[in-house]
């Protein structure tokens, strides 16, 4: 099994992780991934945790549906808590998880039920001594650069094997700052790609069907989180003014901004932002020897 290596996280990285902490506890899913609604909903009365739980199974069964017949072994790369992974062993393939935090390598063999191997380690660091037909990145590109992806997955798959990504992208290049920057450039990613020998084999925009998942976040973080936010602070200017005050300075300072930009999640991600699954074919002439 690697070994994990110290490494550093941009600070729109750790905003996404922070995100997707208050996420798995609304949700209280296997899954981490945003979901797919079909049908759309009309109302916020619609955006549940329940309606998302079923978003989240229906995205799973999506990405199952792009994976060609051949393919047997698969490696998920940032794999989550295992529920991609759980899911994938259900249907009788051979799945592998990579991720370099030790809370999902608990999350991940306890889901899967120690029926599946676990790389604590970055993909950019992985020596795997395997050759898969499948590396799957389910909302885990955007931590990682088109070029390590690219290389890596050459690398990490057998002769005529596929690479599977799913998740957010950058229009373009020029959104640099904010909540979602970290995300990669879908044209870059694609050059990248091609540059190693990949084929694209089927691409499809879901960014319609996994917006709802960004509007019951930003729903339930402004009707409940800064709810019970604003009455602690009332309480504290009650008890301690003077503490108050030295906290709706820091919040001015430090949070105001990131939060004010969360409730225009939505917008953001219409202007910048879009969502694929990609299906590449790495063709068997290509291979690395």
């Amino acid at each position: 099994m690697s070994q994990i290596k110290s490494f550093s996280i941009s600070k729109p990285a750790r905003y996404q992780n922070a995100a997707l902490e208050y996420y798995l506890g609304l949700t209280n899913s296997p899954y981490l991934h945003y979901g797919y609604w079909e049908p759309l909903p009309t109302s916020l009365d619609e955006l549940t945790p329940a309606q998302l739980r079923i978003a989240q199974q229906a995205y799973a069964d999506r990405l199952l549906a792009f994976i060609p017949p051949e393919v047997k072994t698969i490696l998920d790369v940032g794999c989550g808590i295992g529920g991609n992974a759980a899911q994938l062993l259900a249907h009788g393939f051979t799945v592998e998880g990579l991720a370099p935090d030790p809370f999902q390598q608990e999350q991940f063999l306890h889901r899967t039920q120690g029926n599946a191997l676990f790389h604590l380690t970055r993909f950019e660091d992985f020596k795997g001594t395997a050759a898969y037909d499948l590396i799957l990145f389910s909302e885990s590109s955007q931590y990682i650069p088109s070029t390590e992806i690219a290389q890596g997955s050459k690398r990490s798959l057998r002769s005529g094997g596929y690479l599977l990504i799913a998740d957010m992208f950058r229009k373009n290049a020029d959104y640099q700052q904010g909540i979602f920057s970290n995300c990669l450039v879908v044209s870059e990613l694609e050059a990248a790609l091609t540059q190693q020998g990949f084929q694209l084999v089927k691409v499809e925009d879901i960014s319609t069907h996994v917006a709802p998942t960004i509007d019951i976040c930003v729903y339930y973080f402004q009707t409940f989180g800064l709810t019970t936010l604003k009455y602690i602070a009332q309480l504290v200017a009650i008890a301690v003014p003077l503490l108050h005050k030295i906290g709706r300075r820091l919040f001015n300072r430090w949070l105001k901004k990131p939060i004010d930009e969360a409730m225009q999640a939505h917008a953001v991600f219409d202007q910048h932002l879009c969502y694929q699954i990609q299906l590449w074919h790495l063709p068997a002439e290509t291979e690395v020897k």
